[in-house]
């Protein structure tokens, strides 16, 4: 069962939901939602191997209900799925809001 998405909300993040966007936002980095088949949930995304620490190359689990409230107030979106007998699976991305002179030109085109 996926969550309704709703428009952006102006509310400000958590300190958890500050950290789980700037690991969204980093380009290197891919995150999935995977909703298996008895409708659990999961949001993972694979840490390479880091030599310098000795760490990584497994997947991380992210927290589930911080990622779905970014979801439902509009921070992230969800692509399209890839379904198959087991699970569902989807690329999370980060919404892109527009910049200060685009919102200001989205109003000016609209009162036109």
């Amino acid at each position: 069962m996926l969550l309704p998405h709703r428009g952006r909300s102006g509310a400000p993040l958590s300190p958890k939901g500050a950290d789980l966007l700037r690991i969204i936002n980093d380009p290197g980095t891919t995150v999935f939602l995977t909703v298996h088949a008895g409708g659990r949930r999961r949001y993972s995304y694979w840490k390479p191997f880091d030599a310098a620490t000795g760490q990584g190359s497994c997947y991380v689990a992210l927290p589930t209900a911080e990622c779905d409230a970014l979801h439902s107030s509009g921070r992230i979106a969800l692509g399209e799925p890839v379904v198959d007998p087991a699970k569902t699976t989807y690329r999370v991305r980060p919404v892109r809001t527009p910049s200060a002179s685009q919102r200001a030109a989205q109003r000016w085109s609209r009162a036109a």
